[in-house]
Parts: structure tokens; C-alpha cells; sequence
């Protein structure tokens, strides 16, 4: 079919923006991109679809956890001071109340909000330390049905237990192996752990033994809040990333989610591995655990991308946010806004096809077929020179109102094509009534 809109932002270089484009996707993939006049002429059998909308890439959401879906509107009665007793008395009290139907319900609201704000490709990271066996698998279900691309890990640490470590290492082993083939770009693993400060040294050696068989990188927290660097020295006397990169844990097909504390020297291990970096700008405000040097990681060719935690589904608003840090907390209003853009649509899109094996985040010829349209109307020119004003300053999650994955529609005029929406929203509010009363 030909997807025609007011406006085309491809995200591609080569060719940024088309005023009165057209898409034309055939077999799962994007074949060609242009003026619509042109596409309809070249190719007067296909079907047209006349959205009138702003078309975009399908946006990547590079590090986020479906798991703390239930902590939306949920009091918390136990201290939240600062980060580590956030971590303990809210998500390490949510995650371990979680039981296999929560973690489908979970990431079934999860991928739906996602596409809800054209998010079409989701990396989580996810936790249920009393329902660890099959959940990544369970959480791939949910991503088919919804009809996201998804990159799964299971979050192994140490604080549960000898018996949840092993059963969390199983877990991640398992679903790498079954996720990352070659006849599939929907569903993807990666190995998951915590932190630096929840693993041992055994822990580490092990994790590195049993990932060695499987293929795939890691997904970890670096250095996010302030305990996590001098809890790891007490542990082995290095810094995080030093101890990571000696395993092989930091590399082009792993994620390092945060690195908010770290040094520049660190920076330099983090650039030199080829380390693929995610920032969480709500996340870190909102956790008052610091200010990660995005710019300066940018700057030293580290490839940054942009994720939101779980604070919102909305990356457009997590890219907002990103320019405003920079700009805020170095007091320089001219930095920021090429950067957030860098992220978002440089470098998300890079990261995704990393992990998939798929050129994905981009409208060019050859890339998967994976685009949202958003009903927003631009009241100056929309054009090659103002587009990213446009998007970073004006565009949001709301606006959405089509999606589409792999050439196939999944959201369509605002309502979900593959299954009923109010019925799983009803089901998780029933559900977390249950978990909001034992905590």
C-alpha cells in the first residue's frame, strides 16, 4: 500500500522530510519514499491511504520496565527518601508481589501505551522474582498479540536468593537462545542483570560463564544512583564500568542504562568498548540521582540513545525533557536540542538495528515498515529546515493515531486492531487492586 500524509519526516539524512509524502510499503518493508504524486504514479495498482497526518518513523523506546505497571497512582507507605530506599520499599516491594498473570497484564498495558504514543519497537527490562520462570517468555506472547517489536531480559541480581539467581540466569539463557535467530525480527533477548552494587563477584563469573553460551549482549543499570560506584568498590575494589568491561559485559550489543555517575575516565572505557549508552532524563529527575554527562559521552563518539524508565511511554516527551536537562543544568540554553534529536532518531534507530538485525527507526527504502501518524497541525512551515523544532517542540504522544508494524496496522484511527482494550485495562485495574492491598 502507499501511506500518504501531510508531511514525511523519514529520519533518513539523505533525505529529512517530504512535504505531501507517501510511503510505499510492500511485504513487511519500506520500498520507496516520496512525493505522494510520484508514488501514485509510479505505482497506480497499490492501494492508497490518504492519512492527512504527519508521518513518522515508528519510534524505539530503548530501556524501560513493564513491570512497575502497577505503581501508577499506587500509595507508598515505607520510606522514599532518597534512590536505594526508593528501590527498596517500592519496586523491590511491587516486583516480588507479581504472579504470572500480572506480568502478561503488565506488559500487554505496557506495549499498548507504547503504541498509543507511536512507540512501535519496546526494550525492557523486567522483574518478578517470585514468578521468574517463563516470564520473558509470557512478556513475548503479550508483544505478538499487541503487535510490538520487543527486546526482553530478566533483571538477576542477588538480593532474592541463591535459588532466583540460578532460576533468573536460567531464565535469561533460555530465552536468548529461543529469541535470537535469524528467521525473525519481532522478538529479541538479552541478558539481564540489575546493577553492579546486586551482584557478587561469584554472581559475575557466573553470569559471564552461562552468557558465553548463549547468543546476544547485556542490559544493565550503570552507575545511576550515587551508592552504586562505592558499593562496588567494597565489593572488588574497581568502578562499575571497569568491572563490567573486565567481563565483557560493555560492548556494541550491549545496553548500559543510566551511567549517571560516571567518570571521565569511565567515559573513555565506555567510548573505547564500543558501549551502547541509554539515558532516562525523567527518571534521573524524578529520582533525584543526578545528571548523566550525555553530553560530554555524545561528544566523545559514545552512541546515547533515549529511554524513559517507565516514567511515560511517551519518548517524544522523554526527548523534551532530554534538551531541557542539557540546556538547564549546564546553564547554556545552545545545548541540548541537537542532541535530544541525536538520540531519539539517530541514535535509537542504530541501537534497534543492532539488537534485531533489521534496519529499523528509519523510513528509507529497505527498512522495515514500522510508522506512526500523528494529528498534528503545524502552524509555521513544516519543512526541511524546521522539522526537529517542529517535532521536539510541538509534537507528542497524544497526537498519535495510526501505527504500524512490519507494513501491518496495529493501531488505526486510535483504536487497537489485534484486541480489545478496555477489556485488558479493566483486568490489570482488578489485578492491581490485589497487589496495592498487600503492599
Amino acid at each position: 500500500m502507499i501511506v500518504a500524509g501531510s508531511h514525511v519526516v523519514t529520519a533518513d539524512p539523505a533525505r529529512p522530510v517530504v512535504p505531501r509524502g507517501a510511503v510505499l510499503v510492500r511485504d513487511g518493508l519500506v520500498v520507496a519514499v516520496g512525493p505522494e504524486a510520484d508514488l501514485r504514479a509510479a505505482h497506480p495498482d497499490e492501494s492508497v491511504v490518504d492519512t492527512g497526518r504527519v508521518v513518522l518513523p515508528g519510534l524505539v523506546n530503548a530501556h524501560t520496565h513493564a513491570y512497575s505497571a502497577y505503581a501508577r497512582g499506587m500509595a507508598v507507605h515505607s520510606p522514599t527518601r532518597d534512590f536505594e530506599e526508593i528501590l527498596s520499599n517500592l519496586w523491590w516491594a511491587l516486583d516480588r508481589l507479581l504472579e504470572p498473570e500480572d506480568v502478561r497484564l503488565n506488559a500487554l498495558t505496557t506495549f499498548m501505551e507504547s503504541v498509543r504514543c507511536g512507540v512501535t519497537t519496546v526494550v525492557d527490562h523486567h522483574s518478578s522474582p517470585n514468578a521468574i520462570t517463563g516470564s520473558l517468555t509470557t512478556m513475548a506472547d503479550a508483544a505478538r498479540l499487541v503487535g510490538v517489536r520487543a527486546c526482553l531480559c530478566y533483571e538477576t541480581s542477588d538480593r532474592d536468593g541463591p535459588s532466583a539467581f540460578a532460576e533468573a540466569v536460567a531464565e535469561n539463557v533460555a530465552f536468548l537462545r529461543a529469541a535470537n535467530t535469524a528467521d525473525q525480527h519481532r522478538v529479541r533477548g538479552l541478558f539481564g542483570m540489575h546493577a553492579s552494587f546486586t551482584l557478587s563477584e561469584a554472581s559475575l563469573d557466573t553470569i559471564a560463564a552461562e552468557a558465553a553460551g548463549a547468543p546476544g549482549g547485556y542490559h544493565v543499570h550503570v552507575a545511576e544512583g550515587p551508592g552504586d560506584q562505592p558499593r562496588t568498590r567494597e565489593l572488588c575494589g574497581l568502578g562499575v564500568v571497569d568491572r563490567l568491561a573486565s567481563r565483557g559485559m560493555l560492548g556494541p550489543d550491549s545496553l548500559a542504562a543510566h551511567c549517571v555517575h560516571t567518570s571521565a575516565a569511565e567515559i573513555d572505557v565506555l567510548a573505547d568498548r564500543g558501549a551502547l549508552v541509554v539515558h532516562n532524563p525523567h527518571s534521573n529527575l524524578g529520582n533525584a540521582v543526578g545528571f548523566a554527562p550525555v553530553v560530554e559521552m555524545l561528544h566523545r563518539g559514545i552512541r546515547v540513545g533515549l529511554g524513559t524508565d517507565a516514567y511515560t511511554p511517551d519518548v517524544l516527551a522523554s526527548m523534551q525533557v532530554a534538551k531541557i536537562v542539557a540546556s538547564g543544568h549546564r546553564l547554556d540554553p545552545t545545548v541540548g536540542f541537537a542532541e535530544s534529536v541525536a538520540m531519539l532518531f539517530e541514535n535509537n534507530p542504530a541501537i534497534a538495528s543492532t539488537l534485531f538485525g533489521c534496519d529499523v527507526g528509519t523510513l528509507r527504502p529497505g527498512a522495515v515498515a514500522d510508522l506512526a501518524t500523528l494529528d498534528y497541525r503545524p502552524p509555521t512551515p513544516l519543512d526541511s529546515r524546521s522539522a526537529w523544532g517542529h517535532v521536539v517542540f510541538g509534537m507528542s504522544g497524544a497526537q498519535v493515531a495510526d501505527v504500524m508494524v512490519d507494513g501491518e496496522w496495529v493501531l488505526r484511527d486510535r483504536e487497537f486492531t489485534r484486541l480489545d482494550e478496555a477489556e485488558v485495562l479493566a483486568h490489570s485495574a482488578e489485578r492491581a487492586e490485589r497487589v496495592w492491598k498487600e503492599l
